[in-house]
């Protein structure tokens, strides 16, 4: 009876286990062929005999973007975005160092509005740009910086790999990668910092195929299974590869002050005695037209304080520039407005701000909109938002309101004589060779009114901020909080080739200067003619003025009055050298230098400047 009872227990059981186990073997059958790629080749097919390769989808993306430049040292992981980019109009700018590229893209982004893009190749090639891609986030420049990367097979396995890893881990950027060409497209759309596409990505599928196809006939299962895995992953890197994709631009979210916000602004500035405005870069940020923020200032009629990108947005001569004094008008002010300026070490993390003042701060970056303000100072309002708009809505607020005008001229009043000072310190004879603030004051003078100044350098650029003077908007370029030395060859560039009409002129020290010479091979090669000034005093003199008198040595402070006229020379350019001896023609040699660039070419005036105390008591780290 219990075999019975059993027997029949079995084959109730039996459909019920059969059907389970079918459906659970048609389930994992179902699942390999999905992650094997066999379902999605059933609707996608791979077309073999196509010429095209991922390069051109790199490209294509590119153009409906509006780039029109994209900068590059060559490396056969990313020839085909190159090429394609060639193809479709896009000029390809290739330079002499990985970094230079970058800050190239970084000067157009500044410049142009647009995103700056650079393309480098795998391993070496990608962790030569670490520093200059810091550079352009530390600045909030708008960058792509696109990288080669070994095959997918090879993916962790060779030297050249976890690039994405890299970016994360040194700077906190957002990465991506791209393992299937039908992916191309998505993964630039998620407005990556940094993006690699494995070289069997961009290249065409005959290409590809000649190294995934085994050299002799496979010989047993091992050997057959292998060569079926391999076809398998190459088909599923082609397919659905080229179908139709829409390639038009996805709205960008910029944050905007609320209208409850701006009112309570408005109310706040409108009862200020003592106002003043600290303008940053945030400001030449699109989508506001820097000509309008300008007119926007001057109808608010509020003294300024320019940094970083918006240096030279009041124009020449503005009434409302205040160039000297921050501290001491910070202290002073009874309203301060933080117009997408940073409370970093360049204002003592907050310390200069009057804790009676009222501070409205303005900040698309949350981050940074109150940064260090658990510690030395606290905003009275705190915005998150777009500056430009915000400053165009406060002045519309404001249309017909006037501030007591004896507190911008006190403030212009001691601009004059500060500058006075400067004055009678540049009429000074150094020991030997020239003074520095005299050759700058002179060289002033003699730049065109469209003129763009790149800075690149310690000493004799931090001079050059406090004497010479953007002619205008935009026509300033610094590195930045991040402070790099060697932005100078890849800023003129880019500014050269976003305003081919206009004198770019770069302010070298002699230490910066090493940097980026050889980039007047570029400069000669693309014909984007720019003037360097180098002023040479044989030294790292912002280091050396501290670790002297500090210390007691100048050990690696010590240059030499190297030839650099001559090395510029020796790129194609034109190079000048000016001595106390040339001092009575300075001006000549530089509207020579001026006219030569006119014709095409580089120039680099070699100035052998000598020792002030100007500087005296500056930031050196």
């Amino acid at each position: 009876g219990v075999r019975r009872r059993l027997l029949a227990g079995v084959q109730m059981l039996l459909p019920a286990v059969l059907g389970c186990s079918l459906g659970a073997v048609l389930g994992g059958v179902l699942f390999t062929a999905y992650r094997l790629g066999l379902l999605y080749r059933l609707f996608h097919k791979v077309r073999v005999s196509s010429p095209r390769h991922g390069g051109e989808s790199v490209a294509e993306v590119l153009r409906a973007h509006g780039i029109k430049f994209v900068f590059t040292l060559v490396g056969g992981h990313i020839s085909p975005i190159l090429v394609a980019c060639e193809k479709l109009g896009i000029c390809v700018v290739d330079t002499r160092h990985e970094a230079t590229a970058v800050f190239a893209a970084d000067a157009v982004a500044r410049l142009s509005g647009t995103v700056g893009v650079a393309a480098v190749t795998a391993g070496p090639g990608l962790t030569n740009t670490v520093t200059a891609v810091k550079n352009a986030q530390m600045a909030e420049s708008p960058l792509l910086l696109i990288g080669g990367a070994a095959a997918t097979l090879l993916q962790g396995r060779v030297q050249k790999k976890n690039n994405c890893k890299l970016y994360v881990v040194f700077m906190c950027v957002y990465c991506t990668a791209s393992f299937k060409i039908r992916l191309i497209v998505k993964c630039l759309f998620l407005g990556p910092v940094f993006i690699e596409f494995p070289i069997d990505t961009l290249y065409p599928y005959h290409v590809v195929e000649k190294e995934f196809s085994p050299k002799s006939t496979p010989k047993g299962i091992v050997g057959r299974i292998t060569a079926w895995y391999l076809n398998n992953h190459l088909m599923n890197l082609f397919a659905g590869a080229w179908e139709v994709v829409d390639f038009s631009p996805l709205p960008v979210h910029i944050p905007q002050a609320t209208d409850q916000e701006v009112q309570r602004c408005v109310e706040l500035v409108s009862r200020a005695k003592k106002p003043v405005i600290l303008l940053g870069s945030q400001a030449t940020l699109p989508p506001t037209p820097v000509n309008e923020i300008r007119k926007a200032l001057e109808s608010l009629g509020i003294p300024c304080f320019l940094g970083g990108m918006s240096r030279g947005m009041l124009g020449k001569n503005s009434p409302l520039h205040i160039r000297q004094n921050r501290r001491d008008a910070l202290k002073e002010a009874d309203l301060v407005l933080l117009a997408g300026t940073v409370c970093d070490f360049r204002l003592s993390y907050g310390r200069v701000l009057n804790r009676r003042s009222k501070i409205i701060t303005v900040n698309r970056d949350k981050s940074q909109l109150l940064k260090n303000s658990d510690i030395f100072w606290k905003p009275t309002v705190a915005i998150q938002g777009d500056v430009g708009s915000f400053l165009l809505r406060i002045s519309k607020g404001l249309e017909g309101h006037t501030f007591p005008q004896d507190w911008a001229e006190n403030l212009k009043e001691g601009d004059k004589a500060k500058e006075k000072a400067n004055r009678a310190k540049a009429e000074e004879k150094t020991e030997r060779h020239l003074n520095p603030l005299s050759v700058l004051q002179r060289v002033d003078e003699l730049m065109a009114e469209d003129s763009i100044i790149v800075a690149d350098g310690g000493d004799f650029v931090g001079s050059a901020a406090y004497i010479m003077r953007p002619r205008g908007p935009l026509c300033w370029l610094d590195p930045g909080a991040f402070g790099t030395l060697g932005v100078g060859g890849g800023f003129a560039l880019g500014a050269k080739l976003c305003h081919p009409d206009s004198e770019v002129w770069v302010v070298y020290g002699d230490g910066s200067l090493g940097y980026s010479v050889a980039e007047f091979d570029t400069f000669t090669r693309h014909k984007t003619p720019v003037i360097a000034l180098v002023g040479n005093d044989a030294c790292w003199s912002q280091i050396s003025r501290e670790q002297v008198p500090i210390l007691g040595s100048n050990v690696a402070c010590g240059l030499a009055f190297t030839d650099y006229h001559v090395v510029a020379q020796g790129y194609g350019g034109k190079g000048h050298l000016i001595g106390r001896e040339d001092e009575s023609q300075l001006e000549d040699i530089v509207k020579e230098a001026q006219r030569e660039c006119k014709e095409g070419q580089a120039v680099l005036l070699n100035v052998l400047i000598g020792k002030t105390n100007f500087r005296d008591g500056s930031i050196s780290v």
